[in-house]
């Protein structure tokens, strides 16, 4: 992880939903500040600046928030977006201190291209670990260049930096790599799960009628042939 962008928070201290707008009319971002035991700290934070410092640090971007002349240095949990807008709306930091040691899960990035006719499967898009705050992995590099079908990585076989231990399970399934299902084979296979499940497809008139045709049709056929 790079050093933590540097910005410059204002104070909160109007609160509410017509705030919030109000906050967000001038291109800026409403924030919270928890942990160590302090009351939450409220801010107001530039809104491209922040979003770009958001974008580039990842998942678990760290920031040193200038509050007040105070440095405090913050981690990303919880960004509310505008569906529609896709703007940031919101942001929840925890505040933490440099050697502080986190948990954070890790986003799991796949690279590479399997053997021919194989699916790969990312079971897990994140894993869970400890690392120091301002050593946080950005992300876990997974590659299945050449992978035949069978071919499993699991947590325990994720190059860890170093002060970084793994928290889940080690034998979690991070990426499986299977032999890729024909669309014969996976019709049939509907096919079947959906006779297990009593499932009926309704069939048209015109459906019927064409079926009806074909059979007279091969029954002229056959009495032609008989008649021969």
């Amino acid at each position: 992880m790079s050093a933590p962008e540097k910005i410059t928070a204002e104070s909160r201290t109007e609160f509410g939903k017509g705030a919030a707008r109000r906050i967000r009319r001038e291109d800026k971002i409403p924030a919270v500040i928890y942990g160590h035991g302090n009351e939450p700290v409220h801010v107001i934070l530039p809104g491209h600046q922040t979003m770009m410092a958001l974008k580039h640090g990842g998942a678990n971007a760290l920031l040193a928030l200038d509050v007040e002349g105070s440095e405090q240095l913050a981690l990303t949990k919880d960004v509310q977006i505008d569906p529609i807008r896709r703007v940031i709306e919101h942001v929840d930091f925890v505040a933490v201190k440099r050697g502080e040691k986190v948990t954070v899960d890790v986003p799991i990035h796949v690279v590479g291209d399997a053997a021919p006719e194989t699916l790969v499967v990312t079971e897990n898009a994140v894993v869970s670990v400890e690392a120091e705050a301002t050593h946080i992995p950005e992300f876990f590099e997974v590659s299945v260049e050449g992978a035949a079908a069978g071919t499993q990585i699991h947590a325990k076989d994720l190059d860890l930096p170093s002060g970084t231990t793994l928290l889940a399970d080690e034998e979690l399934l991070i990426v499986n790599v299977t032999e890729q299902m024909s669309a014969e084979a996976l019709e049939a296979e509907l096919e079947e799960a959906e006779a297990e499940a009593g499932i009926e497809h309704d069939v048209s008139d015109e459906e019927i009628a064409e079926a009806q045709e074909e059979a007279k049709a091969e029954d002229a056929a056959a009495e032609g042939s008989d008649s021969e």
